[in-house]
């Protein structure tokens, strides 16, 4: 038997199968619980209430869509309709709009009321799959299930023409069995019959699966031993699929009930009882946190306190004129120079210290015209220099703090810092 499965992360998986009017309230749903994605846990039908819950975030809903619901068609899509961003930056529309010209002709309803899906990895020189189905039936059941409680994840097909290459199945009840197999490039559903059997091309050579039901019905038509499986495992073995029918339109629901799933699964983080101690956990880790930086903020503004204290303690014992303390680096600078000036000792503000600085790294060219002196600051006039020796000499004079401009023709020299 040929199958186009994969092998999805173990997590708990509930399979429920569409029903035909999901909007009525004593509608019955075919279910099956997994909780390591290859073994049946729970089988059942039930009312939509009694479905079993499971927003867990390792937790996902899988809705089924029967065969009855869907048909199928081979495409040849145009060169260049797939692209690596399909459902992406306009490419569905474009690619939808391929498909509804492709099969408008082959479809008895309006494709504006058909959802369409294609298959898993299509193909780009080769015939693709379409699956199609009752776009309005389609969301109202995802719409139920989303309100529920139950948001779907993925919706895969009950059947898929890969599945039927070499396989026949026969499910149902002992009074309405049918016959399933591919037929035409083509999966048919036919009431259990010679009549279907004779359509299905080659089915004395393919493997027969049956339900328990109809095994019986089965073995009397084909005349000879089939394969036993229940109808939970065929559903399981769907939900393997890799077909993912919630495309075009509705990949932007999907991504909806994603994010709602994820959601409601924080909410639960934040208020379950079983999480209370994960969460009182964060919170004293928080705690802990918070504490600590404030004891670090603490610490170190107790260390910039004692460093600004000491430099003030400095200027005060050194100068005891000075008895308000506004900006001790500037204040200190300031009375040292007043204390140059009173013992006739040179400073870097003398016009003398200026000149000496500036002899010392100019070029020997380098002869003022006039000398301007004002309130600390030399202004040398007529000074031949280029842009070049202009910042050669701004350089080697600011290690010794005193910066350089040029103002119209006029070469100003200005103490910055003390020496």
């Amino acid at each position: 038997m040929t199958a186009d499965t994969h092998q999805p992360a173990p997590m708990t998986t509930l399979i429920v199968t569409l029903p035909a009017e999901p909007l009525d309230a004593a509608a019955l749903y075919d279910y099956v619980l997994t909780r390591d994605g290859s073994t049946v846990a729970e089988q059942s039908r039930a009312p939509l209430a009694l479905l079993p819950l499971v927003g867990k975030a390792d937790c996902e809903v899988v809705a089924l869509v029967s065969a009855q619901r869907l048909s199928w068609h081979q495409v040849q899509l145009p060169k260049g309709t797939l692209g690596r961003r399909l459902f992406q930056d306009g490419g569905a529309l474009r690619v939808r709009a391929v498909l509804d010209g492709l099969l408008e002709d082959r479809l008895l309803d309006d494709t504006e009321q058909l959802h369409f899906a294609l298959e898993p990895q299509p193909p780009t020189d080769a015939p693709v799959w379409v699956a199609v189905c009752e776009r309005a039936w389609l969301r109202a059941a995802l719409q139920v299930l989303e309100q529920s409680g139950r948001a779907v994840s993925r919706i895969v097909p009950e059947f898929t023409p890969q599945a039927l290459t070499n396989t026949l199945y026969v499910t149902g009840e002992a009074d309405a069995a049918y016959l399933v197999g591919a037929a035409e490039g083509s999966v048919a559903v036919l009431p259990l019959s010679r009549e279907a059997m004779a359509l299905l091309a080659g089915s004395e050579e393919k493997n027969v699966v049956a339900e328990p039901a109809v095994v019986a019905s089965a073995e009397a038509l084909f005349q000879r031993p089939v394969t036993l499986q229940q109808s939970a495992l065929r559903q399981l073995q769907a939900a393997q699929s890799a077909w993912d029918l919630a495309q075009f339109d509705l990949v932007t629901s999907q991504s909806a009930r994603t994010w709602k799933r994820w959601a409601g699964a924080a909410r639960g983080l934040l208020s379950a009882p079983r999480w209370r101690a994960a969460r009182l956990a964060v919170l004293a880790l928080l705690i802990i946190n918070l504490a600590g930086l404030n004891a670090w903020a603490w610490k170190e503004k107790s260390l910039l306190n004692s460093q600004r204290q000491a430099i003030q303690a400095v200027l005060t014992t050194t100068f005891p004129q000075v008895r308000v303390v506004v900006d001790a680096p500037t204040q200190m600078a300031r009375e040292v120079a007043t204390l140059q000036q009173a013992s006739g000792a040179p400073s870097g503000r003398d016009l003398e210290s200026m000149l000496g600085a500036f002899g010392a790294v100019a070029p020997v060219n380098a002869v003022p015209e006039a000398i301007e002196y004002v309130a600390g600051e030399a202004r040398l006039k007529g000074l031949k220099l280029t842009a070049e020796q202009l910042t050669a000499i701004a350089s080697q004079l600011k290690p010794q703090g005193y910066a350089v401009n040029v103002e119209a023709d006029n070469v100003v020299i200005k103490q910055v810092a003390a020496l």
